[in-house]
């Protein structure tokens, strides 16, 4: 057993209080090697803004669970280097099974998600008491979920979305012991979202009701890409063919961060902005094939889409 607190992270419970007071959203980006994890503490440290890793399962299985945990406490180390101590989360996305969350809270995650919104509501309810029980003992937090979100990421996929029923969340909140809640009000995984000339829209409507319901408890909205125009461009220009990629408008996600939500998941967009600059050097200059010469400008394009989400959609700079 590996707690996280010797890894030197934190859990996300002070983090979530804080946000709900500022009005501000708490950067969730997703890593699977050393390059994300560089620009991702980069731009934190930058923009001193608190952070959670994000790691699914899929990218668990990638990069190996022990290396992952080593790489989480570089992390905190990394930070201070660069002369800024963030708070650092190191959470499991979209955990799907008791198991799974169990051993990556034994393996110093600080935070886990069990997504049951695939079951029935009863089934959904008994998985995510059954995991906070387990996870609070360690002073691990968790989030639930409620509502089901379209499109495909990693391992998980559904075709329709099925939006969180407001009449829900108080008394799966109550008989859960959950420390957040993910809710379904229009976004999407993927970079696949929507369709040209689709109205691209989250229920901020339903987002007010939850709120209404269960007053400065911690929102979270996961598929909040918004699948940047320029960089798909750009990823076509060099070759790619991404074609129909829309996103979530980031004024929505903006106004969204001033409410309850307190974590933003921001996946795809970091994908696309590695891809465009790692096809525009394979383009440019198709001699070269030492890593770093194409990882470092992906690295680097990675960091300042982070930065521009932490300061223009998030409002999480200066609150560390």
């Amino acid at each position: 057993m590996i707690s996280y607190k010797n890894l030197g992270l934190v859990n996300s419970r002070a983090l979530f209080a804080k946000s709900v007071q500022g009005g501000y959203a708490i950067p969730a980006f997703n890593f699977n090697n050393m390059e994300q994890m560089q620009a991702i503490i980069g731009a934190c440290v930058e923009t001193k803004s608190p952070v959670i890793l994000q790691v699914s399962s899929g990218a668990r299985k990638y990069a190996n669970q022990t290396l992952l945990r080593y790489m989480a406490q570089g992390a905190v180390e990394y930070a201070k280097e660069l002369g800024c101590e963030i708070p650092i989360v190191l959470h499991l996305d979209h955990g799907d099974s008791f198991e799974l969350c169990k051993s990556c809270i034994e393996y110093g995650f600080s935070s886990v998600m069990i997504d049951g919104s695939h079951l029935s509501y009863e089934e959904n309810v008994a998985l995510t008491k059954k995991v906070v029980e387990y996870a609070h003992q360690y002073d691990v937090t968790v989030e639930g979920e409620l509502g089901v979100l379209a499109g495909v990421e990693d391992e998980v996929s559904a075709e329709h979305h099925t939006y969180t029923e407001p009449d829900e969340v108080e008394d799966f909140v109550q008989r859960t012991g959950v420390d957040s809640l993910a809710i379904s009000i229009g976004t999407s995984h993927g970079a696949f979202k929507f369709k040209p000339g689709q109205k691209t829209e989250i229920r901020l409507d339903i987002l007010a009701e939850i709120e209404r319901r269960i007053p400065g408890f911690p929102i979270v909205l996961h598929g909040a890409s918004s699948v940047p125009q320029d960089i798909v461009a750009q990823i076509n220009q060099y070759g790619g063919k991404l074609k129909d990629s829309i996103g979530i408008p980031e004024d929505q996600l903006r106004a969204a961060a001033k409410s309850a939500v307190c974590k933003i998941n921001i996946d795809s967009d970091g994908r696309l902005a590695m891809t465009a600059a790692i096809r525009k050097v394979f383009t440019n200059k198709p001699e070269e094939f030492d890593p770093r010469k194409y990882l470092g400008p992906a690295r680097d394009k990675l960091k300042d889409l982070y930065k521009h989400k932490i300061l223009n959609v998030l409002g999480s700079n200066d609150k560390i």
